[in-house]
């Protein structure tokens, strides 16, 4: 699609000599405009065009795939060929630029997690081999600018790695004696579909690949200088303010050029930048705030309120990124030596509603705002603020931190009066007691949501917050009780951490552990997240209940053994009586479970408890039997939920072989969606019901995407043995008949002798239609294509 009129030429010379003579010729290249004539010419010279069609996504995945695990020893996550199809853009789907992409990669680039090798480079820094990105972007170096179109893409991928450029800004950035070449290389960029430039015309590349490629080779142009004088230039003529508040899409141009630029000028024009797109532009305002914050001073009285309106910004889009970068500004702030000098500062009532938000942040990266690894001096921040502190406490609570001692969380429970905090993305006071009182006991939470507007909360809401709490899930609990008002980042590690656990409920695990591994790698890569003991815990549980031990102990040693939370007691007690250490297990989750009670989280330890019932159940001890039933039966009379029930329910089946509980809480369980309890329940049922056949079957149905390993294969033959039935087969769903399936159907029932039915499978093996699933539609073999002699044959690729 570039090349040059005379090459177009010299090939249909070739072409007129060649074909005479009975020799074939295969050419190969894209698709071009129809409006050339001389290269339609050369189309219309072939016999045959043949579209080669993009790689299609799982053909892509397996590509990946295969070329990991020859060079790292190990299969790729799911996520490398998703994030490298993205950074390909239009080229997604050609195999040499993804090879190309896959090439740069190194040990530093993959991380190895349950087996599969996980991206950690940030996907904008995913790019293409020099080389390739010359072949495979510019094509080869026939037309004379082909030096000064490299080198304006070269500038022009520098620039939009950290602004937004439209065409015009460009022209007016670039100095007149340049402007002429300028537009040349431009329009010669977007011609060749380097550049794209949508209906606003913003500017960006088609591979942002090659972006990323061209951002590494060295370039001769000034572009911070370039910027720096022109953002003068206007501000001599218009003021900073006013070039600011006109002209709000150089701020990100003013953040680039550092020290090119004196604060002086750079703050008054990125504060008016910011405050001009808050309401059109949140991510550009946002970063045009950070940059100013980063040239104040802790002195300048200016600082507080620029801290406000940062925080309430990023507040409102759930940008907790942008709320944690704020925590260095804040604790500057916050120090001694600057609060001197400032008598604004000395109050920090202030600054409250920045330290909530920070923490707030915080808690959605599962940091806790009391450890001192955001900044050095972090340390204690919350303490200085009343709601920060609730939310640091909060956060102990659902595995995030310490826990706090009840006595220094207790407070007075008064109505939430105040209409201000309905209309922002933080929870009141009394909103936050509620979250808090969903992991204890029923009176509690009866207490904090009678202090509630009548209309807060339905029942509906109710089940879901405690629900969360049994897995200390922050964004599902802030969820059910914020309603419409929960904004949060979705990459963060509180929403992602919300899908692995619907995800484990439902029964979609292969899914669970991917977002484990996602988790995983954000909390070592990114400089905002924080530890996820809790998703490790859960994915130890996974491979544990799968039989893969090394797996399961692989993800638990992760955590430490201070984290006394029922979840991760429950992946404890499940690796430790699957590696053989059976009585230690259950004396340790005895320990466990009291010890979660004795912290006031009640919510989460009915699961442990089944666990150990139903493990003594098969020991055959009768007393540790009896006094699981007796601790479920008190924390169900202390917390009232619909899990505790469930649990107490199957646990009088086990221990009392009580066929009516089991089935009323396999009922409640379905409703609910908990398809692993839901196998738990089957099981119990097969033990002790009149059917024994059908809660087998239905246990292994459903046990069967989960992709249970030999724990439960186990306890399959044992109940089979117990109540004298066969194991149940499943039968594929869904199969469709082949065309050779439905050809040797037919020659049976027509009477075809074994020799005529070898001979149709022999053809068929032969032609490779036996082993394809969709023969019915595929095409004949291409060796039954084969080109008479003399012909030419057009490949088109993208």
């Amino acid at each position: 699609d570039r090349m040059p009129r005379p090459a177009a030429d010299a090939l249909g010379l070739l072409l007129r000599v060649f074909r005479p003579r009975g020799v074939p010729v295969v050419m190969a290249g894209r698709p071009w405009p129809a409006g050339d004539s001389g290269r339609a010419q050369l189309a219309a010279a072939a016999d045959e065009v043949l579209e080669l069609l993009p790689l299609r996504p799982a053909d892509v995945a397996k590509l990946v795939d295969l070329h990991v695990t020859r060079r790292f020893g190990h299969p790729a996550d799911p996520a490398v060929a998703t994030a490298a199809s993205r950074a390909l853009g239009t080229l997604a789907g050609n195999p040499r630029a993804m090879l190309s992409i896959l090439d740069t990669l190194d040990g530093q680039d993959l991380l190895e997690l349950d087996g599969r090798m996980c991206l950690t480079r940030a996907e904008k820094h995913l790019r293409l081999t020099t080389e390739e990105a010359f072949l495979l972007g510019f094509g080869r170096p026939h037309a004379p600018p082909y030096p000064g179109i490299v080198e304006a893409a070269i500038v022009t991928a520098r620039v939009l790695d950290h602004a937004d450029v439209h065409v015009d800004d460009a022209f007016r950035i670039t100095p007149s004696a340049g402007a002429r070449a300028l537009e040349h290389a431009l329009d010669r960029l977007i011609t060749d579909r380097i550049l794209t430039a949508d209906p606003q015309d913003r500017l960006s590349f088609a591979v942002p690949a090659l972006a990323a490629a061209l951002r590494a080779l060295p370039s001769r142009r000034d572009v911070q200088g370039n910027s720096a004088r022109y953002v003068t230039r206007l501000t001599d003529k218009l003021g900073a303010e006013a070039t600011g508040r006109g002209y709000p899409r150089l701020a990100d141009r003013v953040a680039a050029s550092g020290p090119r630029l004196a604060d002086s000028l750079s703050v008054p024009l990125l504060l008016a930048a910011a405050r001009e797109e808050a309401r059109t532009n949140w991510p550009r305002s946002a970063r045009a705030y950070a940059a100013a914050l980063h040239r104040l001073t802790p002195q300048d009285p200016r600082t507080p309120g620029v801290l406000h309106e940062a925080s309430s910004l990023s507040l409102r889009h759930g940008d907790h990124d942008g709320l944690l970068a704020l925590g260095e500004p804040l604790l500057a702030l916050l120090d001694t030596p600057h609060t001197e000098h400032t008598d604004d500062v000395e109050k920090p009532a202030g600054l409250s509603s920045v330290a909530t938000a920070w923490a707030w942040a915080a808690l959605h990266e599962h940091r806790t705002p009391r450890a001192d690894d955001i900044h050095p001096r972090s340390g204690g921040t919350a303490d200085r603020f009343p709601a920060a502190a609730r939310l640091a406490a909060l956060g102990g609570l659902y595995g995030i931190g310490p826990l706090t001692p009840p006595a220094t969380t207790a407070a007075r429970h008064t109505p939430d009066t105040d209409p201000g905090h309905r209309r922002t993305p933080l929870p009141s006071p009394t909103e936050l007691r509620l979250v808090a009182a969903a992991v204890g006991s029923h009176t509690e939470l009866s207490r904090a949501r009678h202090n509630l507007p009548p209309d807060a909360l339905d029942d509906q809401a109710m089940d879901r917050l405690r629900h969360a709490a049994a897995y200390a899930d922050l964004a599902a609990a802030f969820g059910a009780v914020l309603g419409d008002r929960y904004v949060a980042a979705p990459d963060g590690i509180a929403v992602q951490y919300q899908g692995m656990v619907r995800d484990y409920l439902t029964g979609n695990w292969d899914a669970a552990l991917t977002a484990a591994r996602r988790i995983e790698v954000r909390s070592r890569t990114h400089p905002a997240a924080g530890v996820p003991h809790l998703p490790r815990a859960l994915a130890a549980e996974i491979h544990c209940t799968r039989g893969d031990i090394a797996r399961a102990r692989a993800w638990l040693d992760l955590v430490p053994d201070t984290l006394t939370h029922p979840l991760a007691a429950r992946a404890r007690l499940a690796l430790r009586y699957w590696s053989g250490q059976k009585k230690e297990a259950l004396e340790e989750a005895w320990c466990d479970a009291r010890q979660a009670r004795k912290n006031g989280r009640l919510a989460g330890v009915e699961r442990l408890l089944l666990r150990i019932l139903s493990l003594a159940a098969l020991h055959e001890l009768p007393q540790k039997v009896q006094q699981a039933l007796e601790e479920l039966e008190t924390l169900h009379e202390e917390a009232a939920t619909p899990m505790t029930h469930e649990a107490l329910l199957i646990a009088r089946g086990v221990a009392h072989h009580d066929a009516d509980s089991a089935l009323t809480a396999h009922r409640s369980i379905q409703r609910r969606g908990d398809v692993h309890l839901s196998v738990a329940s089957s099981m119990c049922l097969t033990h002790i019901a009149d059917d024994p056949r059908r809660w087998l079957t239905e246990a292994i149905r459903n046990a069967h995407p989960l992709g249970l390993g030999r724990p439960f294969r186990t306890a399959v033959t044992r109940a089979a043995q117990q109540r004298d039935i066969p194991v149940p087969r499943l039968r594929r769903a869904h199969h469709k008949l082949t065309e050779p399936d439905i050809t040797l159907v037919r020659m049976v029932s027509d009477g075809a002798t074994n020799q005529q039915i070898a001979a149709e499978l022999t053809a068929a093996w032969l032609n490779g239609s036996l082993n394809r699933p969709d023969t019915a539609s595929a095409p004949t073999h291409p060796h039954q294509q084969q080109p008479y002699k003399g012909s030419c044959i057009l490949v088109h690729s993208d």
